[in-house]
């Protein structure tokens, strides 16, 4: 996931609004306790996602892949008055994790925490979507976007993580695993949809912002 020289990202991160003392705390738990914690937005993605909720000004954002909850407590700082954001993980082993830190964040009441297999629990949705957030499984991402789309209103958005796929997405001169054959159709999906525009930000591993037209 490192795009940029170190000392380039330290200068940005510097100069970017500082994570809150929860989101560190939440950073290091995450590092210190759980598994892959390369899966956490941290500090610089979650101040993007934080900037662009806060310019949708969403009143209803999904969220397809929980983690530790760090990106949907940054996004749910841009939420519209009386907004909700509903999040979706498989994982119920963080569970009581996730939910202590909405509690410490004092957005429990604005979060619809949900466990289970999102590919069953889109279809159930009946809100009209204005931000959506991809970061879960990348072999459903086509699946999920094709499961959103009709849910999102005109001039809503979809952002899916990790579309860069640490680079693999230009290394196609060797073997192709699954996972990043995956990521490559939903970008190329992406940018043949004419009912979209996209813009593909190389932050991190890679921030896909998709606007419904």
């Amino acid at each position: 996931m490192d795009f940029i020289p170190a000392d380039i990202q330290k200068y940005v991160e510097e100069h970017s609004d500082n994570e809150s003392e929860l989101l560190e705390a939440l950073s290091r738990e995450t590092h210190t306790k759980v598994m892959m914690p390369r899966m956490l937005s941290g500090h610089l993605q979650g101040r993007v996602l934080s900037m662009l909720a806060h310019m949708i000004k969403p009143k209803c954002i999904l969220e397809i892949g929980t983690y530790t909850g760090y990106s949907a407590i940054c996004m749910a700082e841009g939420l519209a008055e009386g907004g909700k954001l509903i999040t979706l993980d498989i994982n119920e082993e963080l569970e009581s994790m996730v939910r202590s830190y909405f509690e410490k964040a004092g957005v429990t009441n604005q979060i619809d925490f949900r466990i289970g297999n999102a590919m069953e629990l889109i279809p159930e949705l009946e809100e009209n979507l204005d931000l959506v957030f991809i970061d879960a499984d990348k072999k459903n991402y086509t699946n999920y976007y094709n499961l959103v789309f009709d849910k999102v209103r005109s001039g809503g958005f979809i952002i899916a993580d990790n579309v860069l796929w640490s680079g693999k997405v230009v290394k196609t001169e060797k073997k192709i695993d699954k996972d990043t054959q995956a990521i490559l159709d939903f970008n190329r999906l992406v940018q043949e949809d004419s009912r979209v525009e996209n813009v593909l930000f190389p932050i991190r591993d890679g921030l896909l912002v998709i606007r419904k037209k």
